[in-house]
């Protein structure tokens, strides 16, 4: 399975150790959700069990009749000509004022976290993490990201106290 919370176990669990407890997780100011909605593909991800062996992962996102938003995540198992491994899920907002707060279903009664912690001004790419910091993943709407602004993404994410070093980065075709 895959990205974003595809399954409510990626999403509980403690928060551990006494900074991450001294610095409450940060989500960006505003998100304006027709923006953010289509597909995104991820860069990379802290490691996720049921992301194993997945590579092209990427995820999209839909606005449906009541509101919510649809999820369709989705990889290759083992190589870009594996298996193809999918999951749908719904998403809505939990807070109104900044829409970067959200909720992810994919096995009712289940939901997760899904706050969105940094994004990039055009909706070139995003960060998205839950409060306790377990879990991470780096969007990009293009398969490929500049390494230069990889590198700013994990400054940013060290001040928000995650260990960069636990990231995957994810292969992802080249054309």
């Amino acid at each position: 399975m895959l990205i974003l919370g595809i399954s409510s176990s990626i999403f509980f669990g403690c928060a551990t150790g006494m900074r991450q407890a001294e610095s409450p997780l940060q989500v960006v100011p505003h998100v304006e959700l027709d923006r953010y909605l289509g597909t995104w593909y991820e860069i990379a991800r802290f490691p996720f069990r049921l992301q194993e062996g997945c590579v092209a992962t990427q995820a999209t996102y839909t606005l449906l009749e009541n509101g919510k938003i649809g999820v369709l995540n989705q990889c290759r198992k083992h190589g870009f000509d594996g298996e193809l491994s999918t999951a749908q899920g719904k998403a809505w907002v939990v807070d109104k004022e900044t829409n970067a707060r959200l909720k992810v279903r994919f096995f009712w009664p289940f939901s997760g976290d899904y706050w969105i912690i940094d994004l990039g001004k055009n909706y070139d790419y995003a960060v998205v993490s839950q409060p306790n910091r377990k879990y991470l993943w780096i969007l990009s709407r293009t398969p490929q990201m500049d390494e230069t602004l990889y590198d700013q993404i994990l400054e940013r994410l060290r001040q928000q106290h995650f260990d960069v070093s636990r990231l995957i980065r994810t292969p992802q075709p080249t054309s």
